[in-house]
């Protein structure tokens, strides 16, 4: 999936050898664009919203490719899946699917790597009271976790090829940031990793959690991992605002902040296979005319 100025494309391979493309327009940027850590929170929203609609489609050009021909085994339907079918109708039920495995992550994410930390920090309350020291145990704790979670899911086969496809689009985007035409050659030549990654928003996530979690001190569990929940909002919106800002600049300072998020891409991308790359290709074209953007920003070469 590629997002350009004014279209998001879904580009997707299919196993009997095309590319199955999807071109739609996207909103014109709204007034609270320009308004920061609000500007974050609802951009991380709109991609929750945008991520799952995506997910449907794939699912329903999966069923399609399936019609074309074997693509694997299938597997028999189960209990659940014929009951939701039998109520809500085969899209129906695969939107339920959908939308409930998101809700699913959603919760299993909050509590591993928010309810889990503070509860567990609790019992080292009989190791010390220093709650300064017992809030910054729990902030490393909390990247521990996190960084433990990607590092075994990054094994799993499935999630692996997602990561191959992870680290085609950046190396797409970096070959034209840096001057070069987009080609297979090119590309894979290019770095996979990216400042303005969805992984360096998340670890800088976890580390401004550390820091505003740091100063709030009460005895109350359920108050502190209510107080962690609502400060959600705010940690995302001022995560947004320095992944934007190193995005953007090259500044000495900039580039030591991006350090952590680019060696955590390390896991998160992974080389791809050249048919992950051409997919990759056509998605930025579909959105995005990087010739012109070539000759307008690198006349020189």
């Amino acid at each position: 999936m590629m997002q350009g100025p004014d279209r998001l494309a879904t580009v997707i391979r299919n196993p009997h050898g095309g590319m199955r493309i999807r071109v739609t327009p996207r909103k014109k940027p709204s007034a609270w664009k320009k308004w920061p850590i609000i500007r974050g929170v609802l951009a991380f929203a709109s991609s929750m919203v945008t991520g799952c609609s995506i997910l449907m489609y794939s699912a329903e050009v999966l069923e399609d490719f399936e019609k074309e021909g074997p693509v694997e085994k299938k597997q028999e339907k189960d209990k659940m899946t014929l009951f939701l079918e039998k109520h809500f109708g085969e899209k129906g039920a695969l939107n339920v699917m959908l939308y409930a495995s998101v809700v699913f992550a959603i919760a299993f994410t909050v509590g591993i790597f928010i309810i889990l930390p503070t509860v567990i920090i609790n019992f080292a309350r009989t190791l010390t009271e220093n709650d300064l020291l017992l809030n910054l145990m729990e902030g490393i704790l909390r990247i521990v976790l996190f960084v433990g979670y990607v590092s075994v899911i990054a094994k799993m086969e499935e999630i692996r090829r997602v990561f191959q496809y992870h680290g085609a689009e950046h190396k797409c985007i970096n070959c034209i940031e840096h001057g070069m035409e987009l080609n297979l050659e090119n590309v894979k030549k290019s770095s996979k990793q990216h400042k303005r990654c969805g992984t360096s928003f998340l670890f800088f996530v976890m580390i401004v959690s550390v820091i505003v979690c740091f100063f709030i001190t009460v005895d109350s569990k359920i108050l502190r991992i209510v107080l962690r929940l609502a400060l959600l909002p705010v940690i995302a919106g001022i995560s947004y605002e320095i992944i934007k800002l190193a995005g953007n600049s090259s500044h000495p300072l900039v580039e030591l902040l991006s350090k952590p998020g680019l060696a955590m891409q390390n896991l998160t991308t992974k080389e791809p296979e050249d048919d992950m790359i051409e997919v990759a290709i056509k998605a930025v074209e579909e959105v995005f005319d990087w010739k012109t953007y070539l000759k307008e920003n690198f006349k020189e070469k």
